[in-house]
């Protein structure tokens, strides 16, 4: 399913979201941006970094208010990170303000982490996994799935706070009720709706920026609201599971750790670089607790309030925690809390090494040293770039030094369009300039033409010839790349640069017509003499036999006339 959506016609080469997308999930056809489903980990950073505000959240807010208007009992799973974004006095004035709306019950997603923690310290008892990776973060997993599924085994085969959570309260309250989490995070929406392997345990998915709009149409004050209680016993320690650290806290103590170092990594390229040391095997008995979200999830990238800082969040998170551990802990078993992980890795095809030059060539790269590197395509290097676009991930058009150096001046444009090869060489036979055309037929970048000679490419006895006698050579007839190429040449002396300009004009497919042409008269000349000589052979058999016969009746006619005459006398 998709949690990012797009706004058309707002995303104009920006790139930003494609420089900011870690794992390159975001594809641009037609300069329009468009998130890759299957690549995508949801992290949100494209919602974060999009100046134009291209890209939205899937919306679950009407379906919950759908659900309260039918009159469904709807209990709410609010995450702890609520503390630090929303802002009350009291935390039992948010519970208040979600009984207005309408919910039957509020209860904290730490009892679902409390859960979760309990799994984790049986995982570190046993200790039968090389190293622990936490599986809080929706998007860390389908970050080892899709991207480095050799480290699936590492991932804790535990379900999230979230879907503990949901479970557990289906188990208290029956299947007919509707659970709805209200959190930071967009990935959980994927993982709620779009995993098969937990399809059931959450109806829909509110972010904090949605209820603070819900709560301002609803004329809903969190300031005016009552201290009421959350529905769930206290969760103790486990509400620090947003915070940098808080999952380790809840989970191994020094006495609990039997060996295992202890790990949290917090934003995307620090996970990545960690995975690629698990990858290389760099790591052994480690407990890792690892987030996406730089500082957990504390402040994700659904939260309400973007101007508040990740430190303000987390002092007023771990201000409201206590240290000790959950106690009167709900029951579920091993294997309502388990959830395995496996490959889902992204293979996408890749082009061969002469592909991938025929794409940088495209865009004026011939040499290493025309591959600039300048990552404003999105892309680190320029190879990678050439391998997005044979994947149809980018465009050729988004090389921004490409389209620069193009756009400098119209008669650069005009000279690129033309179908004509091009030069302007120097008295010395320097190579002064040079169309997108003349750079194909030498075989080289234009940074490197314009170091080299045009003798070193073709024959120049004509060049050579205008350059001394200051006379045009205009549509000379000559032939190119050893014979393959017919073209016609024109040489026209260039007074103030005391140079020339060498124009080619490949007119070999004219050539191949016009043999063509050629053949079919010299044929047709060929038959109609046949027919000619035909015709006077058959023309002379007729007047020999009208000969004869003329001869023949003239005897006739003459010994009749002699026998007619002699019978008178």
């Amino acid at each position: 399913m998709q949690v990012i959506n797009f706004r058309d016609a707002r995303c104009r080469h920006c790139y930003k979201c494609v420089r900011h997308c870690a794992v390159k999930a975001i594809s641009v056809k037609d300069e329009q941006a468009r998130i890759m489903v299957d690549h995508c980990i949801n992290c949100g950073r494209c919602l974060e970094v999009c100046p134009q505000n291209a890209k939205t959240f899937a919306s679950d807010l009407e379906r919950v208010k759908g659900y309260l208007s039918q009159g469904c009992r709807v209990v709410i799973s609010i995450a702890p990170s609520y503390a630090g974004v929303l802002d009350f006095d009291r935390p039992g004035q948010v519970v208040d303000a979600l009984l207005k709306l309408g919910f039957y019950e509020v209860r904290e997603t730490a009892e679902g982490a409390a859960l979760v923690t309990a799994e984790y310290k049986k995982l570190v008892r046993e200790g039968a996994m090389k190293n622990i990776v936490t599986t809080c973060c929706p998007s860390l997993n389908d970050l080892v799935e899709k991207y480095y599924p050799e480290c699936a085994p590492f991932l804790a085969p535990v379900v999230s706070p979230m879907i503990a959570h949901g479970r557990y309260i289906r188990k208290v309250y029956g299947d007919d009720v509707k659970v709805v989490f209200l959190g930071p995070c967009i990935a959980k929406k994927q993982e709620a709706i779009g995993d098969e392997r937990v399809q059931g345990a959450i109806d829909a998915i509110l972010t904090f920026e949605e209820l603070a709009v819900w709560l301002e149409e609803s004329g809903i004050r969190l300031g005016d609201c009552e201290d009421k209680p959350m529905g769930n016993p206290d969760p103790e320690i486990n509400r620090l599971y947003p915070v940098s650290g808080g999952v380790i806290q809840s989970v191994v103590t020094e006495e609990e750790a039997d060996g295992y170092h202890k790990v949290f990594v917090d934003g995307l390229e620090n996970c990545m670089e960690m995975l690629e040391c698990l990858r290389k095997g760099e790591l052994d008995h480690c407990f890792i607790e690892a987030n996406i979200c730089e500082g957990g999830c504390a402040k994700g990238p659904a939260s309400a309030h973007w101007d508040t800082s990740y430190v303000k969040t987390k002092v007023k998170i771990e201000n409201g925690v206590s240290y000790r551990a959950a106690r009167d802990l709900p029951q579920m078993s091993g294997e309502e809390l388990y959830k395995k992980f496996g490959d889902r890795g992204i293979r996408d095809a890749l082009p061969t090494e002469e592909q991938l030059r025929d794409i940088l060539r495209s865009t004026g790269k011939y040499t290493k040293e025309d591959e600039l590197n300048c990552g404003a395509c999105g892309y680190p290097t320029c190879r990678e770039k050439a391998v997005a676009v044979f994947q149809g991930k980018a465009e050729g058009s988004m090389c921004m030094p490409y389209a620069v150096a193009q756009a400098e001046s119209m008669s650069n444009v005009v000279l690129d369009v033309t179908p004509n090869m091009i030069f302007v060489v120097g008295s010395d036979m320097k190579i002064l300039d040079c169309n997108r055309k003349g750079q194909k037929l030498l075989g080289v970048g234009k940074e490197e033409a314009l170091e080299r000679y045009l003798f070193e490419f073709l024959e120049t006895e004509d060049v050579e010839t205008v350059l001394l006698t200051r006379e045009p050579v205009l549509h000379r007839k000559v032939r190119l790349e050893n014979g393959k190429m017919t073209a016609e040449e024109t040489i026209v002396y260039i007074e103030n640069l005391d140079a020339v300009l060498v124009m080619f004009r490949d007119i070999t497919r004219e050539e191949k017509i016009r043999e063509q042409h050629y053949e079919l008269k010299m044929g047709t000349v060929e038959m109609a003499q046949k027919v000619i000589e035909k015709q006077m052979m058959v023309a002379q058999e007729i007047a020999g036999l009208l000969g004869e016969t003329t001869a023949e009746t003239k005897v006739t006619l003459t010994r009749l006339r002699d026998s007619i005459l002699n019978e008178e006398e």
